[in-house]
C-alpha cells in the first residue's frame, strides 16, 4: 500500500509539472484560438536567460528572475510587432505555422546568446525528500515537486481570477471568440496580444525554473512541450483548470501504468501511455473534459 501511495504521489507531482507547461498553451489559445508551438521553447529560453544572467553577470536569484520577466515582456512586444500584427485576420493555420518558425528562432537565439552547454539552476529551491513525511509516514516525496504543486495551484487561482473577473480577461476571451467582432467593439487586439504573450512568458519562466531546478537547463527541455499535448487533449485547449486536471490524470496514469502494466508489455510504457490515453479519450469527448462544445448552425 505504501508503494502504491508513493507511486501515486510521484505521478501527481509529475502531472503538476506537465500542467505548468500546458498552462502556457492554454493562455495563448484562449486569446487567439491558435496552438502556440513555441511554448516549450519559451520555457527553455526563459530558463536559459535566468541561468545565464546568474552565471555570466553574477546576479542574485531574485534580481535575475525580475530581469528575466522583463526580457519575456520585451519578447512579447517583439512577437506582437513582428509576427502577429502583420497576420491579423489570417486563418489560424497561418498563425500556427508562424509559431513553428518562432520556436526555431528562439531556440537558435538561446543557443547564440547563452551557449548550448547544460546549466545548473540553483535559486534556493528545496531539494531531496521531505523529512517530515519520510520520518512520520515513511513516504518519499520530493520537496521540489511539492513546491511545484503549490506554485501551480497559486498560478491557476490567479489566472482563473484574471480571466473571469477582470476587464482585460474578458477582453481576452472576446478576442479568442472572434477577432473582427472584438475589434468592432473597440478592443485593442495588439495590446491584448502583448499582455497574453507576456503572461505566457512568465508562466513559461515558472515552468523553466521548476524543470531546470530538477534536471538542469538543457535544450531537451523544449521537448517537454510534447508531454503537454496529451494534457491539453484531456483537459481542453481553452481551460486553465483543465490543464491542471489533465496534467494530474496523465501524471498519475503513466506512473501507475509503468509500475503495474509495464512488466507485462516489456516496460517503457511511460513514454507512450499518455498519448494512447489521450487518443482514446478524444474518441469520446473531442473537446476535452473542460472544453466547450462548439455548435455551428448553417
Amino acid at each position: 500500500m505504501l508503494f502504491f501511495l508513493e507511486t501515486t504521489i510521484s505521478g501527481l507531482m509529475s502531472g503538476v509539472m506537465y500542467a505548468l507547461v500546458a498552462l502556457g498553451f492554454v493562455l495563448i489559445y484562449k486569446a487567439s484560438g491558435v496552438f502556440n508551438f513555441a511554448q516549450g521553447v519559451m520555457a527553455l529560453f526563459a530558463g536559459l536567460t535566468l541561468a545565464g544572467l546568474m552565471e555570466r553577470f553574477g546576479l542574485p536569484a531574485w534580481l535575475a528572475i525580475l530581469a528575466t520577466v522583463a526580457v519575456m515582456t520585451v519578447l512579447a512586444v517583439a512577437i506582437e510587432r513582428v509576427v502577429l500584427r502583420p497576420l491579423v485576420g489570417q486563418p489560424h493555420i497561418i498563425l500556427f505555422m508562424a509559431t513553428i518558425g518562432l520556436a526555431y528562432v528562439l531556440e537558435g537565439a538561446g543557443d547564440l546568446i547563452w551557449g548550448s552547454d547544460v546549466k545548473v539552476l540553483e535559486i534556493g529551491l528545496p531539494q531531496g525528500a521531505s523529512d517530515l513525511l519520510l520520518d512520520k509516514y515513511g513516504l518519499y516525496v520530493e520537496k521540489l515537486e511539492a513546491v511545484a504543486a503549490v506554485t501551480a495551484a497559486v498560478l491557476v487561482a490567479a489566472l482563473a481570477f484574471f480571466f473571469q473577473k477582470t476587464k482585460v480577461g474578458r477582453a481576452l476571451r472576446a478576442v479568442a471568440d472572434d477577432h473582427q467582432a472584438a475589434l468592432s467593439v473597440g478592443i485593442n487586439l495588439n495590446t491584448i496580444w502583448v499582455i497574453v504573450w507576456a503572461v505566457a512568458g512568465v508562466v513559461a519562466l515558472v515552468a523553466g525554473i521548476m524543470w531546470g531546478a530538477k534536471s538542469g537547463i538543457q535544450f531537451s527541455l523544449s521537448l517537454i512541450a510534447l508531454k503537454a499535448l496529451p494534457v491539453l487533449m484531456l483537459g481542453g485547449f481553452e481551460s486553465v483548470a483543465g490543464a491542471i486536471v489533465g496534467g494530474i490524470i496523465i501524471g498519475i496514469g503513466e506512473k501507475l501504468a509503468e509500475v503495474y502494466v509495464g512488466p507485462f508489455v516489456g516496460g517503457a510504457i511511460e513514454s507512450w501511455f499518455a498519448y494512447v490515453l489521450a487518443l482514446i479519450f478524444l474518441l469520446f469527448r473531442p473537446q476535452g473534459l473542460f472544453g466547450e462544445r462548439i455548435i455551428e448552425r448553417v
